[in-house]
């Protein structure tokens, strides 16, 4: 009997243990104590200014909105992703194959810091380790529009 008790207990315990998920936008994979001080704080920003639309895993909305995670589009362009976060995108993309037509809005009011932080958050998860991407470099990377827009 107490053998099946303990036997009893084990079993409720690793079954109400936390599971891994790959799924989550985690920061755990980031190790750099730089890239992880922008990642934080980018995390928080994608959650607000992001997450709704493209999930908070970056997979996007079926067809409507084009997924972030596992990108070509995404990872292609840096200097793309930043002019689309503060310009917004109109007009026809293709993703992974697949072709989108959804506006997405403009966030004028993102200061080139939030954008660092955002872009250094998205662009060092997901297995993707671009490292910190600094509010200089999305200053010069919004004067001029990218050839690839």
């Amino acid at each position: 009997m107490r053998k099946q008790v303990i036997f009893s207990g084990l079993i409720l315990a690793f079954s109400c243990a936390p599971k891994p998920s790959n799924e989550e936008n985690t920061l755990a994979q980031i190790t750099d104590p730089e890239v992880m001080k922008y990642a934080v704080s980018g995390k928080i920003l994608y959650e607000n200014y992001c997450g709704n639309c493209h999930q908070p895993d970056g997979k996007g909305l079926g067809k409507l909105i084009p997924p972030l995670r596992d990108s070509d589009y995404f990872k292609e362009s840096v200097h793309r992703t930043v002019w689309i976060i503060r310009h917004g995108q109109v007009g026809e993309i293709t993703v992974n194959g697949e072709k989108y037509n959804q506006e997405m809005p403009a966030n004028p009011n993102l200061k080139p810091l939030d954008i660092s932080q955002i872009t250094t958050y998205l662009y060092n998860i997901w297995d993707l380790k671009e490292g910190v991407i600094t509010a200089s470099e999305v200053e010069d990377y919004l004067k001029t529009r990218p050839e690839n827009y």
